[in-house]
C-alpha cells in the first residue's frame, strides 16, 4: 500500500476542491460520465487524506534495535577490533 507523504496534505486539500469545482462545471454542463469520474477520483483523494489523519494521531511507535539472544550467535561489535 503507498502511503502519502504527510507533508503534502494541503496539495491533496488544493486538489479535493479543485475536483468539487469540476465535478459542480460537470453536473453544470451535463456530462454525467465525468461527474461519476471525478466523483471516484475525489473519493480516493479523500481517503488519501483520511489516511494522512489516521496516522498522524497515531503518532510514531518505537520498536527498539533487535538484539539477538539465542546461544551460539555472533555478538554485533560496534567498533572494530583492536590489531594485536
Amino acid at each position: 500500500m503507498l502511503w502519502p507523504d504527510p507533508a503534502q496534505r494541503d496539495r491533496l486539500v488544493e486538489i479535493c476542491d479543485n475536483l468539487l469545482a469540476r465535478i459542480a462545471e460537470a453536473e453544470r454542463e451535463g456530462w454525467p460520465g465525468e461527474v461519476e469520474g471525478l466523483q471516484v477520483s475525489l473519493a480516493g483523494a479523500e481517503e488519501k487524506l483520511v489516511q494522512l489523519d489516521r496516522r498522524a494521531s497515531r503518532g510514531v511507535v518505537d520498536l527498539g534495535i533487535p538484539t539477538i539472544t539465542s546461544p551460539g550467535a555472533v555478538p554485533h561489535q560496534t567498533r572494530p577490533p583492536e590489531p594485536d
